[in-house]
């Protein structure tokens, strides 16, 4: 379904969009107790931006794959290596956790003011030193232009003073262009996440009702065969109704799976809450989904029908893919 046009509270018009997409967009806009609800994004992502700013063209690449923790990587060039820990900290704003590589190169414009001289005096004093080898030890005289200028402090390279702090400035502003592209891609991955989570969530539901539905007739079925096995044993014998009674209702105790299945409904509940909140949810949906296992293996253990164990199977095996796809989720 398709809105002719559509007018955000945060400014946005689009003459067309889609259902799906104005929620999306009306999610960022709901305000939260800690300001504006954020998306759950995706672990894996990239985000690239080149700009020159200042004379100087500065690339940077973010990329990320899955983590238990936030583990950064930065690699900068060795004229701006003071600024590793800005980008750091810019990194641990926009990311929870995930194994984050940043890549920066920088090309100067000004590189023709770098000027390079040759170290008179320390020339001299290898040439001298050398030659006195050729005397004194009878060596070969094979000194070349490439052997000294392979030697310490023979060239003296002049830099013009640069602005550290007007550089940084200019770096994280780079640095920024490119972790708002390579948050937009985890938001992209992220709402995949979430559409996918939520069907098999669903899925989940439907199957638990049929888990329900099939647990009551598996209590009637065992009381008719218990009737059946009891008639074919004692012939004519008085069947007492009560006790029969008493061994069903025993049997339904064991075969109850009520308490299991609310309490599942309940985390897939809380399942849909965290996706609808946003922002690092992945660690508290591993520990949902271990719960969830829980309710499911304990239905399982009591459900002696073969239909509904059938059923289980199908529940646990949504489970795993709910896992699977939880490993990518911030």
């Amino acid at each position: 379904m398709y809105f002719p046009f559509w007018n955000c509270r945060n400014g946005t018009k689009d003459p067309l969009r889609s259902a799906d997409a104005i929620v999306r967009c009306c999610l960022k806009c709901i305000p939260t107790e800690k300001g504006i609800i954020t998306l759950i994004k995706s672990m894996t992502g990239y985000g690239r931006a080149v700009e020159t700013v200042n004379g100087r063209e500065f690339t940077v690449e973010v990329r990320s794959v899955n983590n238990r923790y936030l583990d950064c990587t930065v690699k900068l060039p060795r004229s701006l290596s003071f600024g590793e820990e800005a980008v750091k900290q810019a990194v641990k704003q926009a990311v929870s956790r995930g194994k984050v590589d940043v890549f920066v190169t920088v090309k100067s414009e000004n590189a023709e003011d770098t000027k390079i001289s040759l170290n008179t005096a320390v020339v001299e004093g290898y040439l001298a030193a050398m030659r006195r080898m050729v005397t004194d030890y009878g060596v070969a005289d094979d000194i070349s232009v490439s052997t000294l200028s392979r030697l310490n402090d023979v060239f003296t390279v002049e830099k013009p003073e640069v602005d550290e702090q007007q550089l940084k400035a200019d770096l994280m502003g780079v640095v920024e262009q490119a972790l708002a592209g390579y948050n937009a891609m985890r938001e992209t991955e992220g709402a995949a996440l979430d559409r996918d989570l939520r069907s098999r969530g669903e899925t989940i539901l439907e199957l638990v009702a049929q888990v329900e539905a099939g647990n009551g007739q598996t209590v009637i079925d065992y009381r008719t065969r218990l009737e059946n096995k009891l008639k074919e044993v004692l012939a004519n014998t008085a069947i007492d109704e009560s006790r029969i009674l008493t061994e069903a209702a025993i049997f339904a105790d064991k075969v109850a799976v009520d308490e299991e299945t609310v309490r599942l409904r309940s985390h897939l509940e809380q399942m849909n809450n965290m996706l609808t909140a946003g922002g690092a949810v992945g660690r508290k949906l591993d520990f949902l989904l271990q719960e969830m296992n829980r309710e499911a293996n304990t239905i399982g253990s009591k459900c002696t029908d073969v239909r509904l164990a059938k059923i289980v199977v199908d529940i646990k095996a949504e489970l795993e893919k709910i896992r699977e796809q939880t490993q990518n989720i911030e």
